[in-house]
């Protein structure tokens, strides 16, 4: 930090406690913000940012759905959201160089447990850190920084046609979730990503929750 050795300093959080032996277990925790100053009472020269963690309650995400669709005004929500279902598979086969095959099955039988609605594609696949990322609320997939292993990765927005779907329906990372939850109570997704033999499954269920 460029201290001098004969110059003296303190160690406070954001609301100027200062943090001494007795306190340290106390109030220096992972993520916490620090200042350090000349004394407890200096003024900061510039303005300073503080790293935000939460974790949001489960309803947050299995009852957004119901929110977001019931608030349409009149209208019929269900192909708005199963058009948010098929967004990722319209994403995943955008670069496709053969067939590309989208399927949309509604079954009313009892073999996957309940009735459920299934979209089927033959895109590029997802790994197992993208389809925990795809679960994370409010992550725009073209806005995904740092180490975070977008499902979308080298994604490039296309030119908007009229009247058509271009990939482009979930862009703040809401769309499929809100979908699901709006739809039915859980959703699982299996991807084998094309360039590897592993399979992997993530289910987001109210009842777990």
């Amino acid at each position: 930090f460029g201290i001098a050795d004969d110059e003296n300093f303190v160690i406070t959080t954001t609301n100027r406690k200062e943090i001494i032996e007795d306190n340290f277990s106390e109030l220096v925790q992972d993520g916490v913000t620090l200042y350090l100053l000349q004394s407890v009472d200096q003024m900061l020269l510039a303005a300073t940012k503080e790293r935000i963690d939460f974790l949001p309650h489960y309803d947050t995400l299995v009852k957004s759905g119901m929110y977001e669709y019931y608030a349409s005004e009149g209208q019929n929500p269900l192909p708005f959201a199963l058009a948010e279902l098929i967004d990722n598979s319209l994403s995943a086969t955008s670069r496709n160089t053969g067939i590309r095959s989208i399927q949309i099955k509604l079954l009313f039988d009892d073999s996957h447990g309940k009735p459920a609605v299934a979209v089927i594609d033959n895109g590029r696949g997802m790994t197992s850190k993208q389809l925990n990322n795809w679960a994370v609320y409010r992550l725009s997939k073209f806005t995904r920084q740092g180490d975070f292993e977008s499902d979308h990765s080298g994604y490039v927005r296309p030119l908007p046609v009229p009247r058509s779907l271009n990939s482009d329906i979930s862009y703040f990372g809401v769309g499929g979730k809100q979908a699901v939850f709006f739809v039915g109570q859980s959703a699982r997704m299996i991807s084998k990503p094309a360039e590897s033999q592993d399979v992997h499954e993530l289910v987001l269920s109210k009842e777990d929750f």
